[in-house]
């Protein structure tokens, strides 16, 4: 049992809009737009790798809980970009943040991380001794853009979202899973064997992705996770006032709404604003609805994600700050 009783994001000071990617790339605004629901990104300088956006976001996330860093047993970071392998950037925020009681744990799922950080969050709260958990999903995905890839580089932005977690009424049912046989169709590259017996053969392990095998992916996954993760709850999609999906395109996000039979109200979209931030995007969209109040007690929440591996998650909860 586990609830989530505080929110927090924090964003890179640079905005890139699509009229200023048009300086960098050969695209267009309303080409973007149209496709995407992207307007504009935002996109780290060197002072804002994915752990200082991490601590950022769980500044606000403890503000807004009312606890301090060192009441944390566990901080777990969901991120593709880490701000280092070792130390972790777990450790890294935790170090910052002061928040010695606690274990940092990094995992990766790409942009379904911080559902798989909710569900390891969750699990870890039934134990007697943790009470308090922060789950932060952290990227700087402009670290593995190909900005000549005009396919793909106008889709990402950079940012971290966070939430704190106690023991309590909240979380009602998690679906997790992956498909590791369509793993090629959203992908980095294998990182070589480099050592002494193979020399130094560089790669660049850019990001790629097949677009249409990914949106194809997406729209089944996303309500039949949507579905499993309601039964587990012992609710219909009628009952849901709010759907938080992973924010990667809005034509992705429509598909879903249409197959679920949901109006896009119920739906909530902050795309245009950031692009695809990957594990921070549920994150940065929970706490926006929490700043701007959108959010009340007994609210029946489902958020909702998809990506590389390819992974999907879903969890449904009531709202009990």
């Amino acid at each position: 049992m586990a609830r989530i009783i505080g929110t927090g994001s924090f964003m890179p000071r640079s905005v890139i809009s699509n009229i200023e990617m048009e300086k960098y790339v050969e695209t267009n605004d309303e080409w973007i737009r149209t496709r995407t629901g992207i307007s504009q990104r935002h996109i780290s300088m060197e002072d804002e790798n994915t752990g200082d956006l991490g601590y950022g976001a769980a500044l606000e996330a403890l503000k807004d809980a009312g606890i301090s860093p060192m009441d944390l047993d566990y901080i777990i970071v969901a991120t593709t970009t880490p701000h280092s392998f070792v130390p972790t950037t777990s450790c890294y925020i935790q170090g910052k943040l002061g928040a010695m009681n606690a274990a940092c744990l990094d995992i990766n799922a790409a942009c379904s991380g911080f559902i798989y950080g909710l569900e390891l969050a969750e699990s870890l709260l039934d134990k007697k001794d943790k009470q308090y958990i922060l789950v932060i999903g952290a990227e700087v995905l402009s670290k593995i853009v190909d900005y000549n890839d005009r396919s793909t580089c106008v889709l990402f932005g950079d940012g971290a979202g966070a939430a704190v977690l106690k023991k309590g009424e909240g979380i009602k049912g998690i679906v997790t899973g992956a498909d590791g046989t369509k793993g090629a169709y959203l992908n980095t590259g294998d990182f070589k064997v480099r050592n002494l017996l193979t020399g130094s053969n560089e790669s660049d392990n850019m990001l790629t992705m097949e677009g249409k095998e990914v949106y194809k992916f997406a729209v089944q996954i996303l309500p039949q996770a949507i579905r499993s993760s309601l039964l587990k709850s012992e609710m219909n999609v009628e009952d849901l006032d709010h759907i938080i999906p992973h924010q990667a395109n809005i034509r992705i996000i429509e598909a879903a709404a249409k197959r679920l039979g949901i109006p896009m109200d119920k739906f909530f979209v902050n795309i245009q604003n950031t692009g695809n931030t990957s594990s921070a995007s549920i994150a940065i969209a929970l706490d926006e609805m929490n700043k701007k109040g959108l959010l009340k007690n007994g609210d029946k929440i489902s958020m909702v994600g998809f990506g590389g591996g390819l992974t999907y998650g879903a969890l449904t909860m009531v709202w009990n700050k």
